[in-house]
């Protein structure tokens, strides 16, 4: 998926679309805007496809809104917000429609991309108390433009009601498994399927859980083959994981 765009940008010089001085100004534009307290970075999507997302927490509701405002100054007509408290919420939605979701607190300003990636994204998580996470993942991959499928609770503790969903799970691209206690979907769900699972382990559980500790070693041990695992909680980190798996293209060889 990166440098997509610096691609389809020569293609339209090439087809005439775009002049050869409109190219050089789209590339050579301002790399960055230094607003004192961050530095938005506009050249991200041409290095990595994606362009750059807002990470709320610890950042007041005014710096919030002035870096989502910088990136859609620049052109973003979506821009994703993880971790947004509902103070910063109701600020940025005094200037741009925001849509909010509580459990995750994820916002997003302007809309969800058309699905174009190369087939579907399972999220699976286990209980209804890992909803917080599972919906970070799902909404940041669909921000990326793909298509998710969620499947919530389908812990282990009723195996059966994972298995009622076996085709779904097997005509992924990818399989985002989220779980806390002892962390053991993404091992079920690893020796089912044909295709990169990311596992998430996140911090629900009683004491032994150690704030998630447990799932993240249980997962890291995992004896199923092509299972990976990202931070506890980092249900932002798997959807974009996942994303940049769903969107991958078989790259030229470059010659030396």
């Amino acid at each position: 998926m990166a440098n997509q765009t610096i691609k389809k940008l020569l293609q339209d010089v090439k087809d005439g679309k775009v002049s050869v001085s409109e190219a050089e100004t789209m590339i050579t534009k301002e790399a960055y805007t230094d607003l004192g307290y961050a530095k938005v970075d506009h050249h991200r999507k041409m290095r990595q496809g994606v362009s750059e997302v807002i990470y709320g927490a610890g950042k007041t509701p005014e710096q919030i809104l002035g870096i989502a405002q910088s990136l859609v100054e620049a052109g973003n007509k979506t821009v994703l917000i993880t971790r947004m408290s509902k103070e910063a919420m109701a600020l940025v939605s005094t200037k741009y429609k925001v849509t909010y979701d509580e459990i995750s607190k994820v916002g997003i300003i302007g809309s969800i991309p058309k699905a174009d990636g190369n087939g579907t994204i399972v999220v699976a998580c286990a209980g209804t108390s890992d909803l917080y996470v599972a919906n970070e993942a799902a909404l940041t991959a669909e921000s990326m433009g793909n298509e998710v499928i969620r499947l919530y609770d389908v812990g282990v503790a009723g195996i059966h009601r994972l298995f009622a969903h076996m085709e779904q799970l097997q005509q992924a691209q990818v399989v985002i498994a989220i779980a806390g206690m002892e962390g053991a979907l993404a091992s079920v769900i690893g020796g089912l399927v044909d295709c990169p699972v990311i596992a998430v382990p996140t911090s629900v559980g009683y004491g032994a859980n150690f704030g998630g500790l447990s799932a993240l070693l249980s997962m890291l041990n995992s004896c199923a083959s092509g299972v990976s695992v990202v931070n506890i909680d980092n249900g932002f980190g798997a959807g974009y994981l996942a994303s940049m798996i769903n969107h991958q293209t078989i790259k030229e060889k470059k010659l030396s």
